[in-house]
């Protein structure tokens, strides 16, 4: 589950990790009166209007703004408020901005120019252990840094034993280039992200930049976290940070039936039950000539209805010219999810694209029996390759 920077922010507060502060608004009168409590409190001067989207880039999309004023930072927030907000991640289409964070801003020069670092902790799934990710690169793009000038990566494996050590923080530190104070100050900066990715079961944790102001504060001046859905059981007040408002609508109505689902950009779609075989269907999709629609794992509790809504959710993508329903009914049974099919399609009704249903496993043979009965124009397989064959047979005439 994403969340949005300043919600981010706050969980790194709650862990005492130092940050750039600001306030959330969602109107131009709210981010003048955040300003104004800015200036009271900190004695700031200058403030950054950063919208608040879950998608990264936004600086390069205009989404960052410096305001050299109280007013300013209200006529900022004014004109980016309700924009589509478009960046390297969001695609063409942009994300709409809804809120906005108006933040002190840190890059006051001292005795030293402030440095800015790359800082993440991430799973490594080939170790099945955390890693701190970390270059003296920071606020670029650290996929640049890494084609480019790959010295400059440096990681630290986290033993499930020791946690995040003493020693690795200080290593850390050195080859950041730090020293004195700074090092001191990095090293609780450090402790305090590591206790915030554990202790909010996140799966990602990034900080891009890390600021060394010139006093040698260490600040998170963005900050990225990615929440592991399954452990959301655990954290029910984190789980209520999730924004609907910027996930794909499909996806969250699919998430109400239980459907694992992801829009993809192909024109087959399918209905599967199980994530492994769910990627051999697409796999299939591939060899066959086309390209998969969409991921949808119905799962093994799958009901009549929870088949409906995942078929009818199929349909709903108008770049669909065909669908390939593939299930081995092992849990989930055969004759349940034809009874699914075909009530979708009489409710429906006049279904425009050719349907392949492959159904194996426990009351296949029943599930045949209804699926012919029904009336359907459905073309029913038995194995893996005439189910291929059939894709290749309805790709090829359109």
């Amino acid at each position: 589950m994403n969340i949005h920077e300043f919600q981010g922010k706050s969980l790194l507060r709650a862990y005492g990790v130092g940050i750039q502060e600001g306030f959330v608004a969602e109107t131009a009168a709210q981010a003048v009166m955040i300003a104004k409590q800015l200036r009271e409190k900190f004695g700031t001067q200058l403030f950054v209007v950063k919208a608040q989207i879950h998608a990264g880039g936004r600086g390069k999309g205009g989404g960052v703004k410096l305001a050299r004023s109280v007013e300013e930072a209200g006529e900022i927030a004014g004109r980016m408020l309700g924009i589509k907000l478009v960046t390297p991640q969001t695609g063409p289409e942009g994300k709409k901005v809804h809120k906005v964070l108006i933040a002190q801003d840190v890059y006051y020069k001292g005795a030293e120019e402030p440095k800015e670092f790359y800082i993440s902790i991430l799973l490594n799934r080939k170790t099945a252990r955390y890693v701190v990710m970390y270059s003296p690169d920071g606020g670029m793009d650290i996929e640049q840094v890494a084609e480019k000038t790959p010295e400059r990566i440096f990681t630290e494996e986290i033993s499930p034993v020791t946690g995040l050590t003493s020693f690795q923080t200080r290593n850390i530190g050195f080859n950041l280039g730090l020293r004195g104070n700074a090092i001191k100050n990095m090293q609780i900066f450090l402790k305090g992200l590591y206790d915030t990715f554990s202790g909010c079961d996140a799966q990602l944790l990034e900080i891009n930049p890390v600021l060394k102001t010139s006093d040698n504060k260490i600040l998170a001046v963005d900050c990225k976290v990615v929440l592991d859905d399954n452990a959301m059981y655990r954290h029910p007040d984190l789980k209520e940070m999730r924004d609907l408002s910027e996930e794909d609508p499909v996806e969250v109505e699919a998430g109400k039936y239980g459907l694992n689902y992801v829009k993809l950009d192909g024109n087959v779609g399918c209905m599967v039950n199980g994530a492994g075989l769910a990627m051999a269907t697409m796999d299939i999709i591939k060899l066959s000539g086309g390209s998969p629609a969409n991921f949808l794992d119905v799962g093994g509790g799958a009901s009549t209805q929870t088949v409906e809504a995942g078929f009818r959710i199929i349909l709903r993508d108008p770049s669909v010219k065909a669908i390939l329903i593939n299930i081995f009914g092992g849990i989930v049974r055969c004759d349940r999810v034809a009874h699914g099919v075909v009530e979708a399609c009489k409710s429906i009704g006049e279904i425009k694209v050719p349907v392949i249903v492959r159904l194996q496993g426990t009351n296949a043979a029943e599930a045949r029996e209804i699926i012919d009965n029904s009336g359907l124009q459905v073309d029913s397989a038995i194995t893996l390759g005439e189910a291929s064959e059939k894709i290749s047979k309805v790709l090829s005439v359109l």
